[in-house]
């Protein structure tokens, strides 16, 4: 047993304490200087000979013309991600109908909140692999705290079931798959491998979890619109509600970052507020 003083007298620590905070405290970082080859200066003769050996190969440009055919030919004979659901009720058949019959499609509209609660679902996993990392990383500087990383996850939660009871309240089946949901969850794949991988770093996870806060602000903002366009007045104010906190996500994001590179860096970001657009000279 490990042990460390007290006050005035000797506390023992737990079995493996002092190995465990000495690993720590020898582990590598990924901005530590490793066996990394990957650049061409590593091998400065081999890579004359590369360039060489390109030099030597011409390319046809007719391969490059007759590529972008193929997908072109292929994007228009291959069938859609998907197709909406047939109403699951009579009561979502009769308001589906009624605004067809308006010249309203809403399917568009369901679509889109099926995507977006996909997107809440991954923003609550995401939140939930930011935790999981926290126990490792250092958060003695800054202003992240494990408190409002869960408050947030717990507000992407909330968001979730808004759109749920949305979905529900305009007829449609929040269960289902709508071909925006089902695009939505291949775009998070990347972004859940990136959090969930032991190797990542909690810098690099909020990297990631930035791109995620990103495209979920302006999926907010298409939803209310979408909302005031077919007369969902009250379902608008609610949805500017929900952006409002990803508003807060997202700046906190942007903060945590530039805090931990500041901290890392050794000397503090001059901003933090990266949302801005950039003022001509």
């Amino acid at each position: 047993m490990a042990t460390k003083k007290s006050g005035g007298g000797r506390k023992t620590a737990p079995a493996g304490t002092a190995a465990k905070t000495a690993a720590n405290r020898g582990k590598k970082k990924p901005t530590d200087l490793g066996a990394n080859r990957t650049g061409v200066q590593t091998a400065p003769l081999r890579a004359k000979e590369m360039a060489q050996a390109t030099e030597a190969v011409q390319g046809d440009p007719t391969l490059a013309s007759a590529l972008a055919g193929a997908r072109a030919e292929a994007s228009r004979e291959a069938p859609p991600v998907g197709t909406m659901p047939m109403p699951g009720t009579v009561k979502g058949a009769a308001k589906t109908v009624a605004k067809a019959l308006q010249g309203e499609k809403a399917t568009v509209f369901l679509d889109k909140l099926g995507e977006r609660l996909a997107f809440e679902r991954t923003g609550v996993r995401l939140y939930d692999a930011v935790l999981a990392k926290l126990p490792a990383a250092r958060l003695t500087e800054g202003s992240l705290t494990v408190q409002e990383v869960r408050g947030f996850r717990d507000e992407e939660l909330a968001h979730l079931h808004l759109v749920k009871d949305a979905i529900e309240a305009l007829g449609g089946d929040p269960t289902a798959m709508t071909p925006s949901a089902d695009l939505a969850g291949v775009q998070a794949q990347g972004l859940v491998s990136a959090l969930t991988d032991p190797r990542t770093t909690l810098t690099q996870c909020l990297d990631a979890l930035l791109t995620a806060e990103l495209a979920d602000n302006d999926g907010w903002k298409i939803l209310i619109a979408m909302a005031e366009a077919t007369g969902q007045d009250e379902l608008a104010q609610r949805f500017a509600t929900a952006l409002a906190e990803e508003d807060h996500h997202l700046a906190s994001v942007r903060v945590w970052i530039a805090e931990r590179l500041g901290i890392q860096l050794g000397k503090p970001l001059p901003s933090t507020d990266f949302g801005e657009p950039a003022q001509p000279a």
